[in-house]
């Protein structure tokens, strides 16, 4: 007996064990080709998705360029306020001292002022110019 359904061999729809075995070569060179395409995609997904959600990706590329705009900004004001208190100061100095500077700064040391003048108390950190 050939058949083997007949004769209790393999499968009873009359595949034998030789058609198991090319059916399991067919999946394992299968899966032996698929490897290499899913493992060098998966590393490619990988670093691409780094690239963009990462510590020094494209997002926090953007995050990093709204600080230094910020930082800018905040050293052009400090700048700006060195510049003219250095204009204060070289008003102080030399022969030609500007009198309303120096009345001004000598009431704010002596806490003094005038008669006529109306005098607004406000925080040390809260500036009014």
């Amino acid at each position: 007996m050939r058949d083997g359904a007949a004769s209790g061999e393999g499968a009873p729809w009359g595949f034998g064990g030789f058609h198991m075995v090319r059916i399991r070569r067919a999946i394992g060179r299968a899966l032996k080709l698929m490897a290499a395409p899913v493992v060098l995609s998966s590393l490619a997904g990988f670093f691409i998705w780094h690239a963009s959600h990462g510590e020094r990706g494209l997002i926090a590329r953007e995050a990093r360029v709204v600080q230094i705009a910020e930082a800018r900004t905040e050293l052009a004001r400090a700048t700006a306020e060195r510049e003219a208190a250095e204009r204060r100061v070289n008003a102080l100095r030399g022969a030609t001292i500007d009198r309303d500077q120096l009345e001004e700064r000598a009431r704010a040391l002596l806490n003094m002022t005038q008669r006529e003048e109306i005098v607004i108390p406000y925080q040390p950190g809260q500036r009014l110019f």
